[in-house]
């Protein structure tokens, strides 16, 4: 940011964690800008939102962005419409109460308010005084002096689930300028986080090409081989169409080894223990997350009775509860250890290459038989006879190796190019912070900045607006 000046006399704010302010600010509580606090009623809702003419209860999720987005709400039950109350207002922040402790907090400011959208219990809706920029106030609420406050104030609640009382809200420290100067730092705010957003969107569109790039190369791959020229079959199946003539289709349990069947592991688990033997639930099932310090342990009495689902390298272990789909090779550190009743394990027999089977259990092929299958409507389920019965492309076991040689090289490089995505799109959420603190605590003097010539001129003149 050294293209911004800092100005020209600071004093100190009294504050050890603000440190200096510009001379003519002043440090206040945040009571002494709210005019005052709502919050809604809890009723009953369908999840799904409401349409014109209908109520709707917004949820929390409304401000999970950072960004207020009233789409977010559930259709009011009849039984409940005289109940609700708080109806949502233009020009007010929204406030999360209650949250995960990264979430408690989180705010949106409201630019849009259709009739007959209302506040649970667990929204705020602040109103300010004139004097003070609900914008500017909606931007402190994004810094890190912000959240560092937010996270003391709920340090004595619950690590799962945190509420941040009133008082303790109405107390929080923010550094304030004159009137003019929190409308020109918001309008500041307003063009750098868009530039910064917009480039992290094309950062985003870039992920989700190269991880449809990914998907591409390992369905083609294990569906039709790397010779464009052999001989090709109909597999007999609409949804795979033809296969190398060479190649068989056969259901995945006939791929196991013998006594080792597909199969899931512990129904209960019980609750974390320090000495145990390691479990590996769905939400472990990820890249980077199959490491022994990472995983539950659950007690060995626990674990006894479900001895045959234990596990050993090379195996894969494939998600069948919630998130489904996602599979993973099991490490050698992870010999012995189990898995949850969210988990199947996959146990190749010796002739087949297992990072073959892993890419082809991620392929779209494989996957799609079992996702019309899934199960259950508030957590979607994979059947184990709908897993051991989905039907796989089998080549030779020379081409299995080749394959996934060839998908090893070839997805590595992919995935390395997701993860400079990812890392440059912390760099631009770094940058975005860094600049909305510098901004709302006067590290950076803005009363001189006018919008770019070239931008400017794009904007609507006030009489064509």
């Amino acid at each position: 940011m050294s293209q911004f000046k800092p100005y020209p006399a600071y004093k100190d704010s009294g504050v050890e964690w603000l440190g200096e302010v510009p001379e003519h600010w002043d440090v206040q509580p945040l009571k002494r800008a709210i005019a005052r606090i709502e919050s809604g009623t809890s009723v009953n809702a369908a999840d799904f939102p409401a349409e014109p003419g209908s109520l709707g209860v917004l949820k929390t999720s409304c401000v999970y962005t950072g960004k207020f987005d009233w789409t977010e709400n559930k259709t009011v039950d009849d039984e409940d419409l005289s109940r609700v109350s708080c109806p949502l207002q233009k020009n007010t922040l929204i406030v999360s109460r209650m949250n995960t402790p990264d979430l408690v907090g989180a705010t949106g400011l409201v630019t849009e308010a259709p009739d007959g959208i209302f506040l649970p219990d667990r929204l705020w809706q602040i109103y300010f005084e004139k004097n003070q920029s609900s914008e500017f106030l909606a931007y402190f609420t994004k810094s890190r002096e912000y959240r560092d406050q937010v996270k003391i104030a709920c340090s004595g609640t619950s690590s799962s689930m945190q509420n941040l009382g009133q008082d303790d809200f109405r107390c929080l420290l923010f550094a304030k300028p004159p009137k003019f100067e929190q409308t020109q730092i918001a309008r500041f705010l307003d063009h750098e986080t868009a530039r910064i957003d917009a480039l992290i969107g094309e950062q985003q569109r870039l992920i989700e090409l190269l991880k449809e790039k990914r998907q591409a190369v390992i369905s083609h791959a294990v569906t039709k081989g790397l010779d464009p020229s052999v001989p090709m079959k109909d597999s007999g199946l609409k949804w795979l169409g033809e296969v190398p003539a060479h190649w068989v289709v056969r259901p995945l349990m006939s791929l196991t080894a013998p006594g080792r069947a597909i199969m899931y592991g512990i129904v209960l688990p019980g609750e974390n223990v320090e000495v145990g033997i390691p479990i590996v639930k769905g939400g472990d099932v990820k890249p980077g997350r199959l490491e022994l310090d990472r995983l539950c342990r659950t007690t060995k009495e626990i674990e006894a009775p479900f001895a045959r689902a234990r596990l050993r390298p090379k195996d894969i272990v494939y998600s069948i509860r919630g998130t489904i789909g996602d599979a993973e090779l099991v490490p050698d550190e992870l010999h012995n250890s189990n898995i949850t009743q969210d988990v199947a394990r996959i146990s190749p027999q010796d002739r087949i290459d297992s990072s073959w089977l892993l890419y082809a259990m991620r392929s779209n092929p494989v996957f799609s038989q079992l996702e019309q299958r899934s199960l259950g409507a508030a957590v979607r389920g994979i059947n184990i006879c709908d897993l051991k019965r989905a039907k796989v492309p089998v080549p030779p076991e020379n081409e299995q190796t080749e394959i996934a040689k060839f998908l090893e090289l070839n997805v590595s490089s992919l995935n390395e190019l997701m993860a400079e995505a990812t890392s440059g799109i912390e760099l631009l959420k770094e940058r975005r912070s860094t600049l909305i603190s510098a901004a709302v605590t006067g590290k950076i003097d803005l009363r001189g900045w006018q919008l770019p010539v070239t931008e400017s001129l794009q904007q609507p003149s006030a009489v064509e607006a």
